[in-house]
């Protein structure tokens, strides 16, 4: 069963969380889960889902989802991205980061997608208003499964970062499946949110992934942060088993 948050139109569930903030970690408040994001616990984490409904998913008080606190973590102790001075781009923006890089003052920060409320510039993915070779950093997350012509996309995002530049692409991806699949001839929305998770997804990427990201010019690693972290942490942090798609311009 979906939870109440699930119900509610996103915009909506946005504004909610930040008018009830105080109240919602108020009430959630506890020891048993951490948000590494902003370092707020809680007794629980909610239950979170499309098709298949995740157990100790949605953190209460900043909406982060598993693959938000695995992000920043990688960000955070992986990199120096949060303490360099960089232009960053941000497509389709979550609210959770939005709320953190907006005030980074040592960020160029801009956000960019078609329909969301926080997007600086309304810019097709497939279509950047942007120079060349201007970002050190591009962010864009869970987005390019929803592009018809993800190569095309990924093209422009290749184009717009600086030499040595890095992109960050995490997409739900089937390391069980060596292939992506691709079926343009699925029009039932039932029908494609049970083959591809969610009706608005036109593919379920498989190992190849990291091949398409090649085929454009990218350096590809995928980090396993997981093996990093204790046990303890793991939990604390309700974190998915899932390795983060790094991509280098050279």
């Amino acid at each position: 069963m979906k939870t109440l948050l699930n119900l509610v139109p996103r915009p909506w569930l946005i504004q909610l969380s930040i008018w009830f903030r105080p109240l919602i970690k108020l009430y959630f408040k506890g020891n048993r889960f951490i948000d590494p994001i902003d370092g707020s616990s809680y007794r629980k984490f909610l239950s979170y889902g499309y098709k298949n409904i995740r157990k100790n998913a949605l953190c209460p008080g900043t909406l982060s989802l598993e693959r938000h606190r695995l992000l920043w973590l990688y960000l955070d102790r992986e990199t120096s991205f949060l303490k360099n001075e960089i232009k960053v781009l941000h497509v389709a923006p979550e609210q959770v980061f939005y709320r953190k890089f907006k005030h980074f003052s040592h960020w160029n920060y801009t956000t960019s997608d078609l329909y969301s409320p926080l997007a600086d510039i309304k810019a097709d993915l497939c279509a950047l208003p942007f120079e060349d070779n201007i970002f050190d950093l591009v962010l864009c997350n869970h987005v390019l499964e929803h592009v018809s012509n993800d190569k095309k996309a990924m093209e422009e995002i290749h184009r717009v970062l600086k030499l040595g530049g890095t992109a960050i692409l995490q997409v739900p991806l089937d390391e069980n499946r060596l292939e992506t699949f691709e079926d343009d001839s699925i029009t039932d929305p039932e029908e494609r949110t049970q083959i591809f998770g969610q009706y608005d997804h036109v593919r379920v990427y498989g190992q190849d992934y990291y091949n398409r990201l090649k085929e454009v010019g990218f350096d590809t690693t995928p980090v396993d942060l997981g093996s990093k972290i204790s046990e303890k942490e793991f939990i604390q942090f309700a974190l998915p088993k899932e390795r983060i798609p790094i991509a280098v311009k050279r």
